[in-house]
């Protein structure tokens, strides 16, 4: 599988081993044969920061490392889940942090690569959180408590984002037309590529007159999901586990 593979919404945790190892076997086979690999945003269901080194994250750590020195760079996206992300764990992964967004080159095609989260704009209480938890004091403040208490911290934020996301309609946890009009727009791009809203599928759009595409990407619960991108165009593909 050839050209370059886009993924997220891995969502690693202990508790699913069996996708972790997918994921560490796609790693070290799909991977080493692509031009690039991008993860764009929560490939851990949890980071409470660089100095947490659980058997996971190292696990994580060493097998984004040996793609990477096996000569396919790793290019790695803040998600909503694991926005703690550091220099640490690029440094020792071999990864490239993204910013969100990010504009790239796609065999000649400029696009524009997201998360997602910032394109869901009806969810306006989700979006406030997302401004208090990406803010350098608060995350200053957080990573100097002890690991335990973050572990504690952690826990009680995805329980509390369980509970909200229940009682939230469908409508607005995905995204907003006028939102991915005004960012594809924006950055002056017909191809916009992203994940978070975990329903993997193909949009075609108009901007600015034009015919322009959206992706999403898959999450990687039931099986994996990979976007693969190549001079011919994109197609999404699904991993089995």
């Amino acid at each position: 599988m050839p050209g370059t593979l886009l993924i997220s919404d891995l969502h690693l945790d202990p508790e699913r081993p069996a996708v972790t190892k997918l994921f560490l076997e796609f790693l070290a086979t799909l991977a080493r044969d692509a031009d690039a690999v991008y993860i764009l945003g929560d490939l851990f269901e949890a980071w409470i920061g660089d100095d947490d080194t659980s058997p996971l994250n190292l696990e994580v750590i060493q097998g984004i490392r040996a793609c990477v020195d096996a000569g396919t760079p790793v290019f790695v996206m803040h998600g909503n889940r694991d926005f703690l992300l550091g220099e640490r764990f690029a440094r020792q992964s071999g990864c490239t942090l993204l910013q969100d967004p990010a504009r790239i080159d796609l065999y000649g095609i400029p696009t524009l690569l997201m998360h997602g989260d910032l394109l869901c704009t009806d969810d306006t209480e989700y979006l406030a959180f997302r401004d208090m938890v990406r803010d350098s004091d608060w995350q200053a403040e957080l990573l100097a408590k002890p690991l335990v208490v973050r572990r504690e911290m952690a826990a009680e934020m995805r329980r509390s984002s369980r509970e909200k996301t229940a009682g939230k309609p469908e409508s607005i946890m995905d995204v907003t037309p006028a939102a991915v009009q005004d960012a594809m727009t924006q950055h002056a791009v017909l191809q916009l590529i992203h994940g978070h809203t975990h329903r993997p599928g193909v949009h075609t759009l108009d901007i600015t007159g034009q015919p322009a595409r959206r992706y999403v990407l898959g999450d990687w619960y039931d099986q994996g999901s990979l976007l693969e991108c190549d001079p011919d165009g994109c197609r999404l593909q699904v991993l089995p586990l």
